[in-house]
């Protein structure tokens, strides 16, 4: 079965025989006997390669669970022993990727060496798709806003801000919100990545339309045109602490109500998350903690309307919290 489920991940024999160790001939001669004992083709040939039949469909869906229990018992066992071992899938979102994948592979690499550790970056929508179906032992995604299937677990809330090129000409508003965006020259993400979605809802309940001259999904790309034109943008904190760390580019906070989006860490609940996978999890999260609270550090507060600042001076006032 694991030949099998490796086949239909790969859908390439030579890659298939070579994550298994083993010559093809050896692989395609298990395919077959698995095809005639079930009566049923598995896949179907191509010059591109291979895919599943409805047949192979249904014998990874209903077999993908079984063969990550018996993995996760083995590893369990292993672990009596004081090792933490096994093979771990994981789904990240663009801006959790861009940011921790590099740290956090190294840091599994390092610390666990019998982890194989498989991670690939995605949509929320997809990375869930890839949960339900086994492909995935867990993904971190922005909170979705429709109700999911799959157990969700709440890691953190993360500030949305306003970035613009270091020198350039737009003039940021004093007492900065959401409405303002409408007056300037966006660059965003398009309609298919969560982020743009969780724009959208709040450009609806500020009574504006969203109209980005440049649509753009691949998040370090967006930011290095935002550190090279005079378009701005809005983006969570991580997605921006490269830019930000250069002095290329500024952030600013966005006055009351702030933008914030929610990321969550999400598995199927009836599957168990093996100890490697816990391993794996914890050190995500200890480094997106981190990478939130380095690029916190570069943000700019919004400028104080004059009118507002000159009260709170003869008042005596001090500055509200996150003001200069």
């Amino acid at each position: 079965m694991q030949y099998f489920l490796c086949l239909a991940e790969e859908k390439n024999v030579t890659r298939a025989a070579r994550q298994l160790n083993i010559v093809q001939p050896a692989l395609s001669m298990q395919i077959a006997k698995l095809e005639a004992e079930f009566g049923q083709k598995l896949f179907d040939r191509n010059p591109h390669g291979i895919s599943t039949t409805v047949a192979g469909d249904t014998l990874v869906r209903l077999v993908a669970p079984i063969v990550r229990d018996v993995e996760h018992a083995k590893q369990e066992m292993a672990r009596l022993n004081g090792r933490i071992s096994g093979r771990v899938s994981v789904g990240l979102i663009t801006s959790v990727a861009q940011s921790t994948m590099a740290s956090s592979s190294a840091t599994v690499a390092r610390e666990y060496p019998d982890i194989t550790l498989s991670a690939c970056e995605g949509y929320t929508e997809t990375l869930t798709d890839w949960v339900n179906s086994g492909q995935l032992d867990f993904a971190i995604i922005n909170v979705p806003r429709k109700r999911v299937s799959l157990a969700s677990h709440h890691m953190m809330d993360e500030e949305m801000v306003l970035a613009c090129r270091k020198e350039a000409t737009v003039k940021i508003p004093a007492q900065l919100r959401f409405g303002h965006l409408a007056g300037l020259d966006l660059v965003m993400p398009s309609k298919r990545h969560g982020l743009r979605t969780i724009l959208e809802e709040h450009a609806v309940a500020a009574g504006i339309e969203l109209k980005p001259r440049l649509e753009i999904d691949t998040l370090p790309a967006l930011c290095d045109v935002i550190a090279t034109t005079n378009l701005v943008t809005v983006l969570p904190t991580i997605a921006l602490q490269h830019v930000l760390a250069t002095g290329a580019v500024r952030a600013y906070r966005f006055d009351e109500p702030r933008i914030s989006r929610s990321i969550a860490w999400v598995h199927h609940p009836r599957r168990i998350i093996s100890a490697a996978a816990s391993a794996v999890l914890e050190i995500i999260q200890r480094d997106l903690a981190a990478a939130a609270a380095s690029a916190a550090k570069y943000i700019t507060p919004s400028p104080l309307a004059p009118t507002t600042a000159k009260r709170r001076a003869a008042s005596g006032s001090k500055p509200r919290k996150g003001r200069t």
